[in-house]
């Protein structure tokens, strides 16, 4: 667990795509620093990662300078409805089921769905803060792939395939992805020149035009006929927030991750709590303790959050010492890109588009999100939050630290397997020492509050044991379900997630 205290001379890059690191690894190796790169690979990740990824989305970025100062930027969505009379509107929604190789979960889509996008917002609010080369620079990789276009891989092609109905849902759709009159497959080319032209023109103010311009109006009067709720109020309003960090201690290293009013970070630092309170190292790895553990851990942390409880702070001693003992007696369309540099500053950013709407802004091709239409966002209800509030997300964009240097740059995609995934990476590499491909590597379970989901790779007579207590589902295969962790380290070898199609890069 030791690693040294001077810097590695290294950067270190990890992301859901190739194309999404080269982007990085072209900024660093042209001056750049991390927060260049992070934000060049979240534009390039448009266009190499189309399911996932979205201008149209929301996102979180934790950022550390090579001084220690960190912050959370939070370019999340709002709720919709400024100036609108949302009383008198039904919200347009389309239940859409999204079937995964062993499970199956429904998400809504439509103009009803979209919330106020950050993404773009963010990107550029980032880079004026903590960026060092030029716009255009940073832009130049994404812009050559929108006009030249991406070969569709193997894992990409499974995602697209996943959103057929919803990618599809509209003529811009249609015309994107299935441009030849058929769904692009593994080995097709994907291009948006909308998108090229409409990247070409945020250098001289494309911003102002989407948040507050023509194309803020067009899109709001789109709405306003289709069932949306979403006003040039809502886009003209939109701002980025800086947070401070959560930080949570587990055995000996700290992690910064995303603070509340999102709760993926502050259910990952509950988590981990109830985690630390067992040797988790002498139980052995996939051993029926250890998993029984992660089970207890997982059940336990969802049945606070039913609860009302978010955090360690939130529960308070006695109510972590209840949880503790009965753990001890049990025994989505999201990406993520992580960089370390050379001068010790980290980045690490989750951004996510949901599954998207299926409606894409006029002229730009770039589709909306659908973050309205997520249950696991909006556990009171859908359309009961006043407009303007910010959504809280699962994403928990983290950083781990070992003393003072940054050990690991990560974060995941996933919806509600997120945490799950996290947690299990974290506790792979520190209770396990596993270097970061084999922590991002090792099988996974998640708890999905009926039964344990579990990939393929555990003893058999592990999942035997667990049978006895628990409802299991086992995978055929390792899947982008059990969510997508990229991990960077400026110490050691980086580690992109397979299930995802993952990429990792180190550049000397």
């Amino acid at each position: 667990m030791n690693i040294t205290d001077e810097l590695s001379g290294k950067a270190s890059v990890a992301g859901g795509h190739p194309q999404t690191i080269e982007a990085a690894c072209m900024l660093l190796r042209a001056g750049g620093n991390a927060f260049d790169a992070v934000i060049a690979a979240g534009f390039a990740a448009v266009m190499a990662e189309p399911a996932l990824a979205s201008l149209g989305g929301g996102g979180f970025l934790l950022a550390r300078t090579g001084q220690g100062r960190a912050a959370l930027f939070d370019f999340f969505v709002n709720t919709p409805g400024h100036g609108g009379q949302p009383g008198r509107l039904e919200p347009h929604f389309l239940p859409m089921t999204v079937q995964f190789p062993a499970s199956a979960q429904v998400f809504n889509v439509g103009l009803g769905s979209v919330a106020v996008p950050g993404v773009l917002h963010g990107y550029l609010h980032i880079h004026r803060r903590l960026g060092r080369l030029p716009l255009s620079e940073v832009l130049a990789p994404a812009i050559r792939l929108a006009r030249d276009g991406v070969a569709i891989n193997a894992k990409q092609a499974y995602v697209l395939d996943l959103l057929t109905p919803i990618l599809t849902l509209t003529a811009a759709g249609r015309t994107l992805f299935q441009p030849e009159g058929h769904f692009l497959r593994e080995g097709d080319t994907y291009r948006n020149p909308e998108l090229a032209a409409f990247l070409d023109t945020l250098p001289q103010g494309g911003e102002q035009a989407f948040y507050e311009g023509d194309l803020a109006r067009c899109i709001a009067q789109e709405m306003q006929e289709g069932g949306g709720l979403l006003t040039a109020a809502d886009l003209s309003a939109y701002r980025v927030i800086e947070r401070e960090p959560l930080p949570v201690d587990y055995r000996g290293c700290r992690l910064l991750t995303n603070p509340p009013p999102s709760f993926g970070g502050s259910l990952l630092a509950l988590s981990l709590r109830l985690l630390e309170a067992r040797s988790v190292a002498a139980l052995g790895f996939g051993s029926p303790a250890h998993l029984a553990l992660l089970a207890a851990v997982m059940q336990e942390t969802d049945r606070r959050r039913a609860e009302g409880y978010l955090s360690p702070t939130d529960l308070g001693q006695p109510g972590l010492a209840e949880s503790g003992e009965r753990v001890r007696m049990a025994s989505g369309g999201t990406t993520h890109i992580s960089v370390c540099d050379a001068e010790g500053n980290a980045a690490s950013m989750t951004i996510s588009n949901g599954e998207g709407s299926g409606y894409f802004a006029p002229g730009t091709g770039i589709m909306l999100n659908n973050m309205m239409g997520e249950d696991d966002l909006h556990p009171e209800g859908f359309h009961v939050s006043p407009p303007g509030m910010r959504v809280a997300s699962m994403m928990a964009p983290s950083l781990l630290l070992n003393g003072d240097r940054v050990w690991l740059a990560l974060g995941s995609g996933g919806s509600k397997r997120i945490r799950t995934a996290l947690l299990q990476v974290i506790s792979n590499t520190v209770d396990f020492a596993m270097n970061p491909p084999a922590a991002v590597e090792a099988p996974r379970l998640h708890w999905d509050g009926e039964r344990l989901q579990m990939e393929p790779g555990f003893d058999p007579a592990a999942l035997a044991v667990l049978a006895e207590r628990w409802p299991l589902n086992l995978w055929p295969v390792q899947d982008v379900y059990f969510g997508g962790v990229h991990v960077a380290a400026p110490n050691d070898e980086g580690a992109g997630d397979p299930r995802r199609g993952g990429a990792a890069a180190t550049i000397a």
